[in-house]
């Protein structure tokens, strides 16, 4: 089988398209110019060149595939609101109609995010949506683009979605959110936190989450694949007996850390993004019972993740990456 995988210079665009390959599938990969395969040896993929907005592009990358893992996407809580809707909701738009063309399962890499974080003390599950305004325009987009799937699943798209939600492990090349924070950690660069939690996964169990979701996934569901419910505190703790540095123990008050976002944002440069702050005032715990029982989501432990996740910091520190 061949699979066209977007995103596959990314995190999890990364884990995706090892594990494809793994499983012994043929993979093309659509990359902006300038960009390579995030996997150990780039010559193993077909490389496409082309970005999500140039519908032609698109269109011809996934011609001959039977399967589209869409996981490419502008993640950023600093870019301009028009072209994270270019690239991820009008990306995605692209991609649909290629996987209608080509008559390709998409398998669309959502957020947490479309889902939102715990209310009244109960841990949500694909049942919840989010509600209220969203905390700022990546989020945004995200969610209009599963909006988007999920529409056309009602007009026969074969498609299936799935909702990660904070992937920590080998190959968080940028980083992500999560990933720069355990960075900074490393670094000594976090004197105080906020108290937040989050659902930490593997971005290999992430990985494997899509397959299973193409192989056994059904039409128009999502599944949120995730593991561990953590508070930051609890988070910080296990970073620190993984590492031997301390973790910090001044709790940052939510206002005083919206303020300096603020702060940062009117001056155009902010260590704490204004978008960031937002996410972190709920509570982004979640239930991944539904893929571990109707896909067979692995659930590696927390810890072997936080392992994986320190060695690559400090080998990208080093200078390497393997």
């Amino acid at each position: 089988m061949r699979a066209l995988v977007t995103g596959g210079s990314g995190f999890i665009g990364g884990a995706v398209t090892r594990t494809l390959l793994a499983k012994g599938t043929d993979v093309r990969v659509l990359l902006r110019a300038g960009t390579e395969p995030n996997i150990p040896d780039p010559a193993a993929v077909e490389i496409v060149h082309g970005d999500l907005r140039d519908a032609h592009a698109v269109r011809a990358a996934a011609e001959g595939c039977a399967a589209i893992f869409h996981v490419g996407a502008l993640y950023s809580f600093v870019a301009d609101a028009a072209e994270l809707h270019e690239i991820n909701v009008g990306g995605t738009r692209n991609v649909i109609d290629a996987a209608r063309v080509v008559g390709a399962r998409l398998v669309h890499t959502s957020s947490i995010s479309t889902i939102g974080g715990m209310r009244g003390g109960v841990i949500p599950d694909e049942r919840q949506e989010t509600s209220g305004l969203s905390p700022g325009p990546y989020k945004e987009s995200k969610l209009q683009a599963e909006r988007l799937v999920r529409k056309e699943v009602t007009r026969d798209l074969d498609a299936v979605i799935v909702n990660p939600t904070f992937p920590i492990g080998w190959g968080d090349v940028k980083p992500t959110p999560t990933g720069a924070m355990i960075r900074d950690f490393l670094d000594g660069k976090i004197p105080a936190y906020l108290d937040t939690g989050m659902n930490v996964v593997d971005v290999d169990d992430v990985a494997e989450g899509h397959w299973l979701a193409f192989v056994h996934g059904q039409r128009g569901e999502r599944y949120i694949l995730g593991n561990a419910n953590l508070m930051m505190r609890e988070l910080l703790d296990h970073l620190a007996e993984l590492s031997g540095r301390k973790a910090p123990r001044v709790k940052l008050p939510y206002a005083v850390a919206l303020g300096l976002a603020h702060a940062g944002a009117l001056v155009g440069r902010s260590r704490v993004p204004l978008e960031g702050v937002r996410t972190a005032r709920e509570i982004r715990f979640a239930s991944s019972a539904r893929a571990m029982r109707e896909l067979g989501l692995p659930q590696t432990p927390v810890r072997t993740a936080l392992e994986k996740a320190v060695r690559w910091f400090q080998q990208l520190k080093q200078g390497g990456r393997s």
